[in-house]
């Protein structure tokens, strides 16, 4: 898609006539709607929608859209977001010192499949430093105790703000962020493997192999104070045998996180996530 276009995500309690006000919102002033996507979740008695035009030909100025929307959000006690697609979000990249999600994302991203700039990798250890300096991207190292959490997240926070980040990617990056950090930057997409609650810790594959588990999956979710408890984006799973060694376990894992992370990345990125309470609904 050439030309740009704007997305409107909106989640408010169900009602009559919720599509035909939307659509016509955006037929009045001009509009080609080019995808429409919709759920109502009955339980909660919220409709939910992703609904895409192009901006070519729309009567209304861009910074007009949100403020004329609003009018007609309000009255329908909705929450939305606008987004246009010819915005290039900005991603700061979190590690510790596994590389497999971090390759994979630079590269993804320099091979033009993600629409978004990676102008800042953090770390809590010096080994991934090599990575940044080979595709360009600046490195921070903050290291991470108990008694230096606080100042550290403070300087984690303004280096988002320097750097004019819109996504934080925790790529197995090893340190839990605290809720005063979450309270001020919510964006945050993080992946681990799918063994939780049952093997939580350190040396999950190791003891997943002597459970003699048959499945081992990967999930990828927002971040939020309730540590790897976020409104899930993605996940997937692969089948194993007795066959297999730790090691494969370990490999086929990192081969879903990958994937999963990608795969949640590339679906914010899109405008295609809308989170209502500790779920979410995606339009793919």
């Amino acid at each position: 898609m050439t030309s740009p276009t704007a997305t409107l995500l909106i989640s408010c309690p169900d009602q009559k006539g919720l599509v035909a006000k939307i659509a016509n919102f955006i037929y009045s002033n001009g509009g080609n709607i080019i995808h429409a996507d919709q759920h109502t979740d009955f339980s909660a008695g919220l409709f939910l929608t992703r609904i895409e035009w192009q901006l070519e030909g729309f009567n209304l100025p861009r910074e007009i859209i949100g403020p004329a929307f609003n009018a007609i959000a309000q009255p329908l006690q909705a929450h939305w977001q606008l987004h246009f697609s010819d915005a290039t979000p900005r991603i700061a990249i979190w590690v510790s010192k596994q590389d497999h999600c971090l390759f994979d994302l630079i590269w993804r991203q320099r091979s033009g499949e993600f629409h978004a700039d990676i102008p800042l990798i953090l770390s809590n250890h010096e080994d991934l430093r090599s990575i940044a300096n080979q595709f360009n991207i600046d490195y921070h190292h903050i290291p991470i105790t108990k008694d230096t959490k606080a100042t550290q997240e403070a300087k984690q926070l303004e280096l988002l703000q320097h750097y004019r980040i819109d996504l934080v990617v925790l790529a197995k990056y090893m340190q839990i962020l605290s809720s005063e950090f979450i309270a001020k930057f919510p964006t945050v997409i993080n992946i681990h493997h799918s063994f939780l609650p049952a093997f939580a810790g350190a040396n999950p594959y190791h003891r997943a192999y002597e459970r003699g588990v048959k499945i081992i999956g990967a999930t990828a979710h927002y971040a939020t104070a309730d540590l790897d408890e976020g409104p899930i984006i993605e996940q997937d799973v692969v089948r194993v045998s007795h066959r297999d060694s730790v090691d494969d376990l370990i490999r086929k894992g990192k081969d879903l996180e990958r994937v999963v992370l990608a795969r949640a990345v590339r679906l914010h990125l899109q405008n295609r996530v809308l989170v209502y309470g500790n779920r979410t609904v995606v339009f793919e």
